[in-house]
């Protein structure tokens, strides 16, 4: 390593499960080949969990080392017109790096609310209640929505010096269009077509298409690498964050250079998208010279969307944990998380620490030689020592939370599922793994991970002190206001 700053790089898959990716399952129906060679050259972690089974409050975790239900969204997602949930004075990765004299850039999809200008004479509430229910605005809400304003509260308000990307999912939310650091590429004018494959109404620009939106991410990606390799004196920090493989899984939603790429249908052909973005920037690393100086970590937000996991095909996109994205159980939050460091991070190793995405923020810190305020990070822990191959613990217990806002809590052998008895996720399931969310006077769930790490046999009536133990442990995190 010649530089004590290195650059780096995380790139975020969005519903990409374990068993996606070829390194994780030798069975994976998904050539990942980019991903499976960032392995060999680095560190692969077995135990590393998103803070939240879906979208926007992982990616506030990630960004802010702080579990998103300490916020006002406390279940489900941001979906199209929401405020900004990162608060303006709150420390994030890109401020502290920023600060510590990185240059910062974030490419792809934000998902974390926005500040959208209104036309002249027009009222726009945004101050419902978090989530907004149906996720969408009445269209004549949206129509009141001025795109030629700047948008505030986003990336280069929270220390990202460049974006370009999308308000939400690039396939799923409107408004569909691209992002050039606060203002639209292009203004929104025409609702989306009801034949066009995608997800909820709204408006779009008049060229869109869904397939060009993660090559286009990555262009930019590349292009600022490029950039960043002029000033060999400023290390820099690129966040790219993927749409793929989220739905709709359809071939409309896949470029047509990666069409039949995998044997797992058009969501395959989307994970393959995603290795494809991993190895653009791999190679754009090389070529820059940057490969050595450079910390690159891969990884998803929750686990495989139940639906389009790929078991038509044969293909278990989450492994053989139990659940899916939005549940509770390891489906919904385990996930592939690799890390290389050419002269750190040891080739072809493997950690089996418990970690979390927002251990991200400590990491970093750590790595730079900060020390995070104590209104920042709250829910944070180091995993540096264990890239240098230290086998201390990095932490003792780790918080899990579904779509529907169920907690659980991880501690040594055993993970408690507070007061729900079932998936803690919305009526969505498939194959007998049903979600059915929150019942009232349910009891829970308590699992033995290690005799047990598939969650099939509950001992909650077995093993009461430990019940009481754990369920305090997390009345006790919520109420301090931080958990490390």
């Amino acid at each position: 390593m010649s530089n004590t700053r290195p650059n780096i790089v995380y790139i975020l898959a969005d519903d990409m499960g374990y068993g996606d990716v070829g390194c994780y399952n030798p069975h994976s129906k998904i050539p990942t080949p980019y991903m499976d060679r960032l392995a060999r050259e680095g560190m692969r972690f077995t135990d590393a969990h998103s803070p939240s089974a879906v979208c926007t409050p992982t990616r506030y975790g990630i960004l802010t080392g702080r579990y998103c239900w300490r916020t006002e969204l406390e279940s489900h997602v941001l979906f199209n017109y929401e405020l900004p949930l990162i608060e303006p004075e709150r420390v994030t990765v890109a401020s502290l790096l920023k600060r510590c004299g990185y240059h910062t850039g974030c490419f792809g999809k934000w998902h974390l609310g926005l500040g959208w200008g209104v036309k002249d004479g027009e009222v726009f509430d945004f101050d419902q209640p978090l989530p907004w229910p149906g996720g969408s605005p009445d269209p004549v809400e949206e129509d009141k929505i001025d795109f030629s304003k700047p948008i505030a509260g986003g990336p280069i308000e929270l220390g990202f010096d460049r974006f370009y990307g999308t308000s939400g999912c690039s396939t799923a939310q409107p408004p569909y269009c691209f992002i050039d650091q606060d203002q639209t590429v292009g203004i929104p004018s025409v609702q989306k077509p009801v034949e066009m494959a995608g997800g909820r109404r709204g408006l779009m620009v008049p060229d869109w298409d869904h397939k060009e939106a993660d090559p286009a991410f990555t262009e930019k990606a590349v292009a600022y690498i490029e950039e960043r390799a002029g000033d060999a004196d400023t290390p820099f920090f690129l966040y790219l964050a993927a749409s793929a493989p989220h739905e709709p899984c359809t071939v409309a939603c896949v470029p047509e250079f990666l069409r039949g790429a995998s044997e797992a249908g058009p969501r395959g052909d989307m994970v393959a998208l995603v290795d494809w973005m991993v190895g653009q920037v791999m190679d754009a690393l090389d070529r820059c010279g940057l490969a050595d100086d450079t910390l690159v970590i891969v990884t998803s937000d929750n686990g495989a969307l139940p639906g389009c996991n790929g078991r038509t095909y044969g293909h278990k996109s989450c492994g053989d944990w139990r659940g899916f994205k939005g549940f509770i159980w390891e489906g919904g939050h385990r996930e592939p998380f690799i890390a290389r460091w050419p002269g750190v991070v040891a080739p072809n190793s493997v950690c089996d620490a418990l970690v979390g995405l927002q251990d991200f923020m400590a990491t970093v810190a750590d790595i730079v030689g900060e020390t995070l305020p104590e209104d920042a990070g709250e829910d944070s822990a180091s995993f540096f020592p264990a890239l240098m191959g230290e086998t201390e613990p990095v932490r003792d217990d780790l918080i899990h939370h579904s779509c529907m806002g169920v907690f659980s809590i991880r501690r040594g052998d055993w993970k408690l599922i507070v007061d729900c008895d079932n998936s803690g996720d919305m009526g969505r399931g498939v194959d007998g793994c049903v979600g059915t969310g929150p019942v009232p006077g349910s009891r829970g769930q308590l699992y033995h991970m290690e005799d047990d790490p598939f969650e099939s046999y509950n001992q909650f009536g077995r093993e009461p002190g430990i019940v009481r133990e754990f369920r305090e442990m997390v009345e006790r995190y919520i109420a301090d206001g931080r958990s490390v």
